[in-house]
């Protein structure tokens, strides 16, 4: 036996760590470039590990994108839950995709961009996140802790600056980085909900 054959995916905790591997190597170098044998011998393991990961290169790209997806939402979740003023559970829910989208390369953007299906788990998130931006100003509306608003409107001005972020408009217009434009994304909302 290899050292290529040690490394398989039996179990499910040598699964979870071989997709997190995978997770970590796509978001630093995006994934069009690579073949199946590249990703094998990146990781260490053989080209059949990878298969029983997913059929085919095209397939476990969107178990690696979905699997970042899914933990950073679950990670974006836990810091909103700390705050109880609705003002500082929303900055802290935009700051803290910023944070999750920070390990992300232009690379890996890229790659999704140009990749339909790994665009439509990035559509999908962005669109979940923005409306979860919606729900939580409707919160604080309800609460009186923050000035009225439109919350629609403002869920909808949300949307429209993620899905450009997502484009790569923000970054071409102002310079910055999908991590930097979710956190002055954060500020702008925040600051238009402030009581007056």
């Amino acid at each position: 036996m290899t050292t290529l054959d040690t490394r398989s995916t039996r179990g499910p905790a040598r699964r979870e760590e071989l997709l997190d591997e995978l997770v970590a190597l796509v978001l630093a170098e995006g994934f069009a470039a690579f073949t199946l044998d590249d990703l094998a011998r990146r990781l260490r393991c053989s080209k059949s590990t990878l298969y029983g990961l997913a059929a085919s290169k095209e397939q476990l790209v969107v178990a690696v994108v979905k699997r970042f997806f899914q933990r950073a939402t679950a990670a974006v979740e836990q810091r909103a839950a700390v705050p109880t003023d609705h003002r500082a559970r929303i900055s802290a829910y935009l700051l803290a995709v910023s944070e999750q989208l920070r390990p992300a390369s232009p690379a890996f953007f890229a790659d999704v961009a140009a990749f339909a299906p790994a665009r439509e788990i990035y559509e999908r998130n962005t669109r979940s996140a923005a409306g979860r931006v919606q729900r939580m100003v409707t919160d604080g509306l309800a609460a009186g802790t923050i000035r009225p608003v439109h919350a629609s409107f403002v869920g909808a001005a949300v949307a429209s600056v993620m899905a450009a972020i997502h484009r790569g408009e923000i970054t071409a217009a102002t310079g910055l980085d999908d991590a930097a434009a979710y956190r002055e994304l954060a500020d702008l909302v925040v600051a238009g909900t402030a009581p007056g």
